[in-house]
């Protein structure tokens, strides 16, 4: 499903926030990558994006070799990607049903398929009721929810969460973990970047750890660790 394969990103010359990774992640798998600020984590995940490209070495998801692929296929190839912030990023002047819709209309969805898989995405999260309602009307819970939807209702084959419950207390925190469990149940692969110790050592997930651009450490039932 995702290969790296000796991964190097330098955003400036000879500094490398990762330095030759590894890694390969089945399909279906449910993946903690952890680590300290400046360990690569996020680089990762915006490689993964196709925001950024590796200075070397070759990345491979769903059979397409990232590095070779011309700028016109990347909308296309993103369709297959759901992607979760941790500052929810939802549109503050549209309703939570639009927030969703959009990413339907992005990529020309028919409106007689967007009217079931809408409010279906609601309805997953628990928030079929409140599809009128802004972002602004809505907790901080409610809104990455809203971001969940969003990223699921397209049942895309890979979901990157970047730290979805860093602005989150503790029991949202596991009311969005227990979603993002459910849509891996689902057969979507889920990589999840986070600091939330807790959260990590309850889940007993595969956990891959990263300290200064490289991978630390690999466990199938792993912990987060520091690494200082």
């Amino acid at each position: 499903m995702i290969e790296f394969k000796n991964v190097t990103k330098e955003y400036t010359k000879g500094i490398a926030a990762l330095n030759g990774v590894n890694l390969k992640i089945e399909q279906g798998e449910f993946v903690f990558i952890v680590g300290d600020s400046g360990s690569g984590k996020s680089t990762l995940i915006r490689l993964l994006m196709k925001e950024l490209d590796p200075t070397s070495g070759t990345i491979i998801v769903n059979g397409m070799n990232l590095n070779r692929m011309k700028h016109r296929h990347i909308a296309k190839y993103r369709r297959h990607l759901g992607v979760v912030f941790q500052d929810f990023r939802l549109l503050k002047d549209r309703n939570i049903y639009e927030n969703i819709a959009f990413a339907q209309r992005v990529i020309e969805t028919p409106t007689r398929i967007l009217k079931q898989k809408v409010p279906a995405a609601l309805s997953l999260v628990g928030l079929a009721q409140k599809y009128k309602a802004f972002p602004r009307e809505l907790s901080g819970g409610e809104q990455q929810r809203v971001a969940i939807a969003r990223a699921v209702v397209n049942e895309p084959a890979i979901l990157l969460a970047d730290e979805p419950t860093g602005n989150l207390d503790p029991t949202n925190a596991w009311e969005i973990m227990k979603l993002l469990e459910e849509a891996n149940e689902r057969g979507t692969t889920v990589l999840v970047v986070t600091h939330n110790h807790e959260i990590v050592a309850e889940m007993k997930k595969r956990v891959i750890t990263m300290q200064k651009g490289v991978i630390v450490s690999d466990e199938k039932e792993g912990e987060y660790k520091d690494e200082n």
